[in-house]
């Protein structure tokens, strides 16, 4: 049975949908000349600033579009759906990046991601730009604790590109960008529930198979496998699953400071996003921890996919205080 989407052709669905961002928010963004799957922050780069590029497959907006402005990432390449970019749209982010003082690539955990962004930072330094990389592996679901190279990054990505890009807004150096992106990385816990498939636009398939009573753990954004599948519970016992495993990881003292993310993955209504923001406020309370900032909403999602995924960052003053920059973004703003 094929899904309905309200599209002019599969083919075209990336394109159009990027020139309808740029139509939206002309204020923030503009894309390269020639290259229009580089997508730039009108008032990010700067010089003897650090440059934050961002990228991955399109799918997951407002993931990684919505994310480029001022303090937080100056560019984002942009990939077919849950595709990775190719190295050309990457190297053209860099280049409008680049204030003098090198440029920071953030993305997913990703094979495809890890080759293409590679590939570019070694043509990059052809130009003498030096471009260093930090990945995201906040998905807990996608390795064990003692495997966490082999992590996914999901929607853990919002809190993390957030501090990188204050760090670089305020004029931290390459190799202080570089620690706070991975002190960010490394304090940031996400786990999440599918309910239903997404499907592609080429396509209109569900682009995997679960049954109507059924729902799964920890599965990916791309519809990568979780770590179980069974019935669909209340909103409460899939929450305390979710919370059970990021609290077990996180090990936070009482009286520490968080951040906290309920996000959709696609169609899930706020309304049941706000019911398990209700029973992740009751379970911190009940571990005295502090909730210093929460979102809730679609921030990194799969396409029209069900479900729904918590993020915590575990806060010091340093995460705290980049977390709280303000920024000026297309789809974010602080």
């Amino acid at each position: 049975m094929k899904t309905k989407k309200l599209i002019n052709s599969g083919a075209d669905a990336v394109d159009e949908m990027l020139e309808g961002i740029l139509a939206a928010y002309p204020e923030h963004l503009y894309a390269v000349d020639d290259v229009p799957r580089a997508i730039i922050a009108r008032n990010g780069p700067r010089q003897g600033k650090v440059g934050l590029v961002i990228g991955g497959g399109s799918g997951h907006e407002p993931t990684f579009l919505g994310f480029v402005g001022k303090g937080l990432a100056d560019a984002a390449a942009v990939g077919n759906v849950f595709a990775s970019p190719p190295p050309d749209p990457i190297i053209a982010c860099a280049k409008a990046a680049d204030g003098g003082s090198g440029v920071l690539f953030m993305y997913g955990n990703y094979a495809g991601d890890v080759m293409n962004f590679d590939m570019a930072a070694e043509m990059l330094a052809l130009d003498d730009i030096e471009a260093r990389t930090v990945l995201t592996t906040d998905d807990i679901a996608s390795a064990p604790a003692d495997q966490i190279e082999k992590r996914r990054g999901v929607a853990g990505n919002v809190f993390i590109f957030k501090a990188a890009g204050a760090a670089c807004d305020l004029m931290y150096p390459l190799d202080e960008v570089e620690r706070a992106a991975r002190h960010a990385n490394a304090r940031t816990y996400t786990m999440g529930v599918a309910l239903s498939p997404c499907s592609l636009p080429q396509t209109l398939r569900p682009n995997f198979t679960i049954g109507e009573e059924e729902m799964e753990i920890g599965m990916g954004i791309h519809g990568e496998p979780g770590v179980a599948r069974g019935p669909l519970r209340s909103a409460d016992a899939v929450t305390d699953e979710l919370m059970d495993g990021i609290l077990q990881e996180m090990k936070s003292p009482a009286g520490d400071r968080l951040a906290v993310l309920v996000n959709s993955l696609g169609s899930t209504p706020l309304m049941e996003l706000y019911i398990m923001m209700r029973r992740v406020k009751s379970r911190l309370d009940d571990a005295g921890l502090l909730i210093h900032t929460s979102l809730v909403g679609n921030y990194c999602t799969s396409l029209e996919m069900a479900g729904a995924s918590i993020t915590i960052m575990h806060l010091d003053d340093e995460l705290q205080r980049l977390i709280d920059h303000p920024c000026d973004c297309a789809m974010f703003r602080r």
